[in-house]
């Protein structure tokens, strides 16, 4: 595999300016999700509430949608937000500055310096197929949030794959354009490598599919 450069690590979350922002709850959420991945976003909700805790950090946050939407299991939850893209966490913590979120703009790909109270779970929705490298060099990220989650806390998600579901004619014209924009790195992103990946570094993982999306969960050693 060729040398990860940081470009190539802001590539795939450059796009998010204010403008893309504004249109991302209606491109990606309604329109991609429902039509061309094949997995409404309603299931991803149904995720999030399944997995999220009073004590949670959300990586990688767009517009702040399910933070917004998802139910805490307390009023008053202690919620982080962590991101490359100062332009996602301003407009998510403005979304949900309810829950007054602590904002964190760091690169997971490498040693994350936190030395704050851990976290019961943390969730990475939409972040893996938009990370540079194969299926290993992503999961790496997922290493540098253990540090970050108390044991046996949970990890959980969801990723765009090419490969090992079921991949429209639409998703796979629409996956070679971002790929090609380096807005996705996923042409060789496998349910088979996900799995493997997961299951070197988290316990009792399970992987759910729908359309050519997987949700994932795991817990800490």
């Amino acid at each position: 595999m060729a040398e990860i450069t940081v470009e190539d690590v802001e590539a795939g979350q450059a796009i998010y300016n204010k403008l893309t922002l504004a249109a991302y709850d209606f491109w990606v959420l309604g329109v991609s999700n429902r039509w061309v991945w094949k997995c409404p976003t309603e299931k991803l909700l149904i995720h999030f509430n399944q997995h999220i805790s009073a004590n949670h950090l959300d990586v990688g946050v767009g517009t702040g949608y399910f933070m917004d939407r998802c139910t805490f299991p307390s009023d008053s939850p202690r919620i982080a937000l962590m991101d490359m893209n100062e332009n996602s966490l301003s407009a998510s913590e403005k979304r949900i500055q309810r829950y007054k979120p602590t904002l964190y703009q760091r690169n997971i790909l490498q040693k994350i310096e936190f030395d704050e109270k851990k976290f019961e779970s943390i969730s990475l929705n939409y972040v893996l197929h938009c990370l540079p490298g194969d299926m290993s060099y992503k999961c790496g990220s997922i290493d540098n949030l253990l540090e970050l989650v108390v044991e046996g806390g949970v990890i959980f998600g969801s990723t765009i794959l090419s490969s090992g579901v079921p991949v429209s004619g639409m998703a796979k014209r629409l996956m070679t354009i971002y790929n090609a924009q380096k807005t996705f790195t996923n042409r060789k992103d496998s349910y088979e490598q996900l799995e493997a990946q997961l299951q070197k570094r988290l316990k009792q993982v399970n992987i759910k599919t729908y359309g050519c999306v997987a949700m994932f969960s795991g817990y800490k050693e």
